[in-house]
């Protein structure tokens, strides 16, 4: 054989290989799961450093709680699939935990392993929308096949960046996601003149949507840990199921999505284009 017919032999039998590795690689099934969640937690700079490591702790603390585990068992797979992603600003999207199952306390416990790995970083704007296209195209990448889909977003301040908040939480429901709020109104942070008096009620009318979707205002960061570890339950049980009644009976109960939209989606954009200088932290 001369030397090129090699050449082309070993050519042509490596494109054969990645061909058939492709192949086998599209033909794998994704895995089954629960749920497949996105956890999309606001680092913007009206966050303090203590206030970061305070939502770190929280979304740890509930991960490896007994009441998430159990929830997580109770399921038809009895596992779920979550990623943890940090955002801020529209271009601004930082995935702390990729895609990881948990199915136990010691999958739980490796995810916290890398919530711990390293501090959590800041930077400007609040994009709610950004965080919620991102986690969106997140799930396309999971390789694994949730019952349900659902983005979990935190944040304390409304949407002043990138594509009206509102119009992108339709398009994201559209895909079959639910979309569940965590509003932060604990104003222990830097103060700003980009707060709404009633995010809870904008997360209501303006962020969540989905089937189910609910959201839990947290008034006070002492709350945090608890309306997390309440949210992943209602999460993973879902409105119909007992653990859901059981939660309501022992908490007020929470917010669901309203069908009446009455805030205005836009008031943090407003209140970006009206800011004075100086006043552009977040």
């Amino acid at each position: 054989m001369s030397a090129y017919a090699r050449a082309r032999h070993i050519v042509c039998g490596s494109a054969a290989l990645a061909l058939a590795f492709w192949l086998t690689s599209a033909a794998s099934p994704a895995e089954p799961v629960d749920v497949e969640l996105v956890l999309a937690v606001d680092v913007s700079l009206s966050m303090s450093p203590a206030e970061l490591e305070i939502q770190r702790h929280g979304y740890a603390a509930a991960l490896t709680h007994d009441n998430v585990l159990k929830a997580i068992a109770d399921g038809a797979y009895g596992k779920i699939a979550v990623t943890y992603v940090e955002w801020a600003g529209t271009t601004w999207q930082r995935v702390i935990v990729p895609w990881t199952v948990i199915a136990n306390r010691a999958d739980a416990e490796k995810v916290v392993a890398q919530l711990n790995a390293r501090p959590p970083d800041s930077a400007r704007r609040t994009s709610i929308s950004g965080a919620l296209s991102f986690g969106s195209d997140l799930f396309a990448e999971s390789g694994f096949q949730g019952t349900k889909r659902v983005i979990d977003v935190s944040g304390d301040g409304p949407n002043n960046q990138g594509a009206p908040v509102n119009l992108t939480r339709d398009e994201v429901v559209k895909q079959g996601i639910t979309i569940n709020g965590l509003p932060l109104m604990t104003r222990g942070g830097f103060s700003s003149a980009f707060d709404v008096a009633n995010l809870d009620r904008y997360y209501s009318d303006c962020v969540i949507g989905g089937p189910g979707a609910f959201m839990i205002p947290v008034n006070d960061w002492t709350q945090f840990p608890e309306a997390i570890r309440r949210k992943l339950v209602l999460e993973l049980a879902g409105p119909a199921s007992p653990r859901w009644a059981a939660e309501e009976a022992a908490h007020l109960p929470v917010v669901l999505a309203d069908d009446k939209q009455a805030t205005d989606c836009l008031a943090g954009e407003k209140m970006w284009r009206s800011r004075g200088w100086g006043l552009d932290s977040r």
